[in-house]
């Protein structure tokens, strides 16, 4: 429902995204129209929240991936309470997809999809759609979310199983080092994050990740608990003591490092990290279980699989040892066996399609 009202004073728009460069983008944009004023910027859906009260905006624009919390359970949680018109502004909302009537739903008054490649391009380029959309948003009567049914049901947080975020997952033991150090320089700068698991004592595997990022095009480093998995980074497993899963932060990917027994004989294990992936990360991954002694990782990478991500093994030919992958090909883990030093680029093409 749209109020007659003229809007006589300036538009008042809180922008929330976690990029700063689609902040400032936004900022300009918008602030460049003389009829609207930027009250806030934020960065995630808690200091949003907080400007909400404080500033009172008529106008939030909210990306959906976000840290913390999704910005679709967020719009949810608001707008029973305190109700503001909102233009949604995400890589993921696209026409038809679920996560766009998601939000419409829970009571967006527009989307507008932000461009996946070309970010900032692609926003300048809309300015003008941008700034109607957000004036035409601000005479939105949103009142009744606060007094219908919808505002006495329980949120539910929303599971972003899209996400323009990747992960690649590589597990590796016996000869590993090796063949990591031969394969790492092949991802490029701008590969989807990868999570690693290679069994090693503690101690060791910072010097490791340290070689490794003087080899590669990407920067390595050694995992400490919470780190964001983004693109051009590969976080490393720490030796000995914890294992290290992935987990899902609102809209983002983020490592967690566990007290825990060792499962299959380790500790980092590739199964914790791989059964991490399956469950939060599913179709967004692809992994590859390496050289190594055992069969840690195989029932990991299975479920990988079951969960609609890619999964490969090391071929036989190239492993020191085809423990590891030998046990996955024996439970038809993977969907293709790779020669060693074709297993960059087959885990950035199966992302990519």
């Amino acid at each position: 429902m749209v109020t007659n009202n003229h809007i006589s004073r300036k538009i008042k728009v809180l922008i929330v995204d976690d990029s700063a460069m689609v902040r400032k983008a936004l900022k300009d944009i918008l602030s460049s129209d003389p009829e609207i004023e930027i009250i806030g910027l934020a960065t995630n859906p808690y200091e949003a929240r907080d400007l909400l009260v404080t500033k009172n905006p008529d106008v939030l624009t909210l990306d959906i991936e976000m840290p913390k919390m999704d910005g679709v359970t967020f719009l949810k949680k608001f707008m029973r309470k305190l109700p503001t018109p909102t233009v949604i502004i995400s890589s993921l909302a696209e026409e038809g997809k679920k996560i766009t009537i998601d939000a419409m739903a829970a009571g967006a008054v527009d989307v507008i999809t932000k461009p996946k490649i070309g970010v900032l391009e692609g926003l300048e380029c809309s300015m003008n759609e941008i700034i109607t959309r957000v004036k035409n948003a601000a005479k939105a009567d949103v009142s009744n979310y606060k007094k219908s049914e919808f505002s006495q049901t329980p949120v539910e947080p929303t599971v972003l199983y899209e996400t323009t975020d990747k992960v690649i997952g590589i597990g590796a033991s016996t000869g590993g080092v090796e063949s990591l150090a031969k394969i790492m320089p092949y991802f490029p700068s701008n590969a989807p994050g990868i999570v690693m698991v290679q069994h090693m004592p503690e101690g060791y595997t910072k010097s490791f990740a340290d070689r490794l990022s003087e080899l590669s095009k990407i920067n390595v480093k050694e995992a400490s608990d919470g780190d964001r998995i983004l693109p051009g980074t590969a976080l490393l497993a720490p030796g000995g003591s914890r294992h290290m899963e992935v987990i899902r932060s609102g809209g983002q990917y983020r490592v967690r490092l566990l007290e825990g027994d060792k499962v299959s004989f380790n500790r980092p294990s590739v199964d914790v990290m791989f059964d991490s992936i399956a469950k939060h990360v599913r179709a967004n991954t692809a992994c590859v279980l390496m050289t190594g002694m055992g069969k840690d990782g195989a029932k990991g990478l299975l479920n990988v699989k079951k969960a609609k991500g890619r999964t490969f093994i090391q071929n036989e030919k190239t492993c020191i040892v085809y423990g590891m992958p030998g046990e996955a090909e024996a439970l038809n883990a993977h969907e293709q066996s790779l020669s060693l030093m074709d297993i960059p680029n087959a885990l950035i093409h199966a992302l990519d399609s």
